[in-house]
């Protein structure tokens, strides 16, 4: 096994270890919003809804199939298992192709994408007006905190307050509203996301070509076996060689 072929391998093996991870990550992810019950208590809000059950879905089935692809991944580089490099490289096509459309579908979309947002941060504000539940107070402060926002616009009231940035009394009052922030942010980072997840099926692809290097020099080195002579062998075997 050349050098090259060497390092395709080791590159394949940290791949899909960490594509693994990430597949793991995402099941878990989804389990506990379908099912953990913290979670409603988290969001307090209906999640019994067709938009969540089939993002709650997609999130699963995606790590279901990373990981299956990972596995296949790995069993195919350790062994130089053609057959499981070829169903790899296969199933990672298919990922990559699925990895460029949502790239675009989050690009083209982000004005969808930044009102669902704000509907949802604006219900989570009227609620936490209204009830002072503590689940909500945790979801305003990382809104609040991941867009550096405060408040859905005009006077901020004292018990919101609480949940703003932390800051002087000024700066609290100084504050951009929420669903002008978050707009901002999805118009003006919209680029970076494409370029996510353009950057992230070029590393697959990069896998995918190291996968076919693998699978080429599996059949190389199973169609010309190198020849040697046992030391069994008689002679004139030897000469015939």
């Amino acid at each position: 096994m050349d050098g090259c072929t060497q390092m395709c391998r080791v590159f394949l093996i940290l791949f899909n270890f960490l594509f693994a991870l990430v597949g793991f990550g995402l099941v878990a992810l989804g389990m506990w919003l379908r099912f953990g019950a913290e979670t409603r208590g988290f969001f307090d809000i209906d999640m019994k809804t067709t938009q969540f059950n089939i993002g709650v879905m997609v999130l699963v089935v995606t790590g279901v199939l990373m990981l299956l692809v990972a596995i296949i991944g790995d069993c195919g580089a350790c062994n130089n298992s053609k057959a499981a490099l070829g169903v790899f490289s296969g199933l990672l096509t298919v990922l990559i192709i699925i990895e460029i459309a949502a790239g675009v579908m989050a690009f083209m979309w982000s004005d969808r994408v930044s009102d669902e947002l704000v509907n949802f941060y604006a219900t989570i504000y009227a609620q936490y007006v209204n009830t002072q539940s503590s689940a909500q107070a945790v979801t305003l402060e990382f809104f609040n905190n991941a867009f550096d926002c405060c408040g859905v616009g005009g006077p901020i009231e004292v018990i919101v307050r609480n949940t703003c940035p932390k800051g002087s009394f000024l700066e609290q009052l100084t504050y951009s509203s929420c669903p002008g922030a978050i707009k901002d942010v999805f118009n003006s980072k919209a680029q970076l996301v494409l370029g996510g997840f353009l950057g992230t099926a070029g590393i697959m692809t990069l896998a995918l070509v190291c996968s076919c290097v693998l699978q080429r020099h599996v059949s190389v080195s199973h169609a010309s076996p190198p020849a040697y002579v046992l030391l069994t062998s008689p002679p004139s075997a030897a000469r015939m060689i």
